[in-house]
């Protein structure tokens, strides 16, 4: 029996690590013999209140290759929100024309609401600082590819680990497994404590660095992110803090082997173009996985595999 059939995925604990682990399977699947037409006669509805570019692209990519339809807009002012419509009212008129609703909302816990008032299933594509759980199971996903399991892996996680929710949700998923973590940071971006909180309750070693030129060599994953203009209030602190860290080739060249790079994108400063050559690069591979993935999550919901 299919335990996700019209299941919604706000957050990556509403999925169990054996679905969790179904869902990368289907994905490989995918990207080894492509399924064809298991969206025929289906419509996804993506609603972006916020901008995006690789999540937004990739949804429509993920269901186009299943010849299914996608309906949506690309911004908030482009539909009715911009006249003053309820977020109620826009999921409970979208979920009419659709059979399962795709979202982004720069408020934390927008995606949890749509999914309580929402009669078809809604995945949560980015809610604020909270959690993007697609981005997630995709990141595991390249994970797993590159390095053959997720268990016993030392991650490094750069750059902005408070505002960061593709941070916040792969720790949440990586605490299944034998996870060592190293947070690089400022001090104005450390991982939030309730985070740590749950590592510490799972009995997992993390540690907190203010650079890692001389600890890189440890990694099996470096998870670069940018720190993000759209986080901050005040702009001098956004500043201060924007290009603290820059990834370059020679901080590789005493790195593990297995060593991959990893980037949710878009990359603005924190990698240099330089690196991208590098075999270890692997965050444009990782976008594309995104599409397999993508494809997982909406037929394993919709119960057509």
């Amino acid at each position: 029996m299919n335990s996700l059939k019209n299941k919604s995925l706000v957050s990556i604990n509403d999925f169990s690590p054996r679905e969790i682990e179904s869902i990368l399977e289907t994905a490989a699947r995918f990207e080894e013999d492509p399924p064809g037409r298991l969206l025929s006669g289906r419509v996804i509805a993506a609603l972006f209140f916020e901008p995006s570019t690789r999540t937004r692209l990739s949804f429509e990519s993920a269901v186009k290759r299943l010849d299914g339809q996608i309906i949506g807009f690309a911004e908030a002012g482009s539909s009715s929100v911009s006249k003053g419509e309820s977020l109620k009212d826009t999921i409970r008129t979208v979920s009419n024309y659709s059979d399962l609703i795709v979202m982004r909302h720069s408020i934390e816990g927008s995606a949890r609401y749509a999914s309580e008032i929402s009669p078809v299933p809604i995945i949560n594509a980015g809610d604020g600082a909270n959690q993007h759980p697609t981005q997630t199971l995709l990141d595991l996903y390249s994970i797993k590819k590159t390095q053959g399991t997720l268990d016993g892996l030392n991650i490094f996680m750069v750059g902005d680990l408070k505002y960061g929710r593709t941070v916040h949700s792969l720790l949440i998923a990586l605490s299944n497994y034998k996870t060592t973590f190293n947070f690089i940071s400022p001090a104005e971006l450390r991982m939030p404590d309730e985070y740590k909180i749950i590592l510490d309750k799972k009995g997992l070693k993390y540690y907190e660095h203010d650079d890692f030129t001389e600890i890189i060599s440890r990694a099996d994953i470096v998870y670069m992110t940018r720190v993000q203009r759209e986080r901050f209030s005040d702009p001098l602190e956004y500043e201060k803090v924007k290009n603290i860290y820059v990834l370059r080739n020679e901080m590789l060249e005493n790195t593990k082997e297995n060593l991959r790079i990893l980037h949710p994108l878009p990359r603005v400063n924190e990698i240099e173009p330089e690196v991208d050559e590098n075999p270890k690069a692997y965050y444009f591979e990782q976008a594309l996985n995104g599409v397999f993935v993508r494809q997982a999550i909406i037929t394993s919901i919709l119960d057509l595999i």
